[in-house]
C-alpha cells in the first residue's frame, strides 16, 4: 500500500485553493481510485482524508456511545465541520473559508502526509508543533515502540 508521507511547502491563493503535492495525487489515484476527499479541523491543522479512509473512520465510529460526553464533544468537534471535497482539474483543493479561519492558514502552509491521509498546517503553527515534538521525542518514540511491540 503507498501511504502519504513527506511534507511540502506551497501557498494558499486568494481564493483560497492550495495545491495538492503530485506525490498526493498519485496517491489518492493510484490507491484510491479516486480525488475525492473530506476536509476537518483536528490539531490546529486543516485534515484531509480520502473518502474511503473517511468512512472507515464514520463505520467505527457510530457505534461510540452518544450519551456520553467526551463523544459528544468529539464529534461536534470533528464530524460537524467535516466538508466533502475534490482535488479539481488543476490539482488544487479549494480550503473553505470557515477551515481556513479555525486553522489560521494564511498563505504558506505547509501539506504534511500522515499514512492514510495528510494534514494542512500554518507554516509558523507547523514550526511551533515541530518544536514540541523535538522536545518529547525520545518519550514518544518509547511509547510507539511499545505499541508497535517492540
Amino acid at each position: 500500500m503507498t501511504l502519504f508521507r513527506g511534507r511540502f511547502e506551497h501557498v494558499i491563493d486568494s481564493k483560497g485553493r492550495v495545491s495538492v503535492p503530485a506525490r498526493f495525487r498519485e496517491v489518492l489515484q493510484r490507491h484510491y481510485g479516486s480525488e475525492e476527499l473530506v476536509l476537518t479541523l483536528y490539531d490546529s491543522c486543516v485534515v484531509a482524508f480520502p473518502l474511503e479512509e473517511w468512512r472507515q473512520w464514520e463505520e467505527r465510529m457510530k457505534d461510540l456511545p452518544l450519551l456520553r460526553r467526551e463523544t459528544k464533544k468529539f464529534f461536534r468537534y470533528f464530524f460537524s465541520g467535516a466538508i466533502d471535497s475534490r482535488v479539481d482539474d488543476h490539482g488544487r483543493l479549494l480550503i473553505p473559508a470557515s477551515l481556513r479561519l479555525q486553522a489560521h492558514l494564511q498563505k504558506e502552509v505547509l501539506i504534511v502526509g500522515m499514512m492514510r491521509g495528510f494534514e494542512i498546517w500554518d507554516k509558523g503553527l507547523w514550526e511551533e508543533e515541530m518544536a514540541r515534538c523535538r522536545e518529547t521525542f525520545d518519550e514518544i518514540s518509547e511509547t510507539v515502540a511499545e505499541w508497535m511491540g517492540f
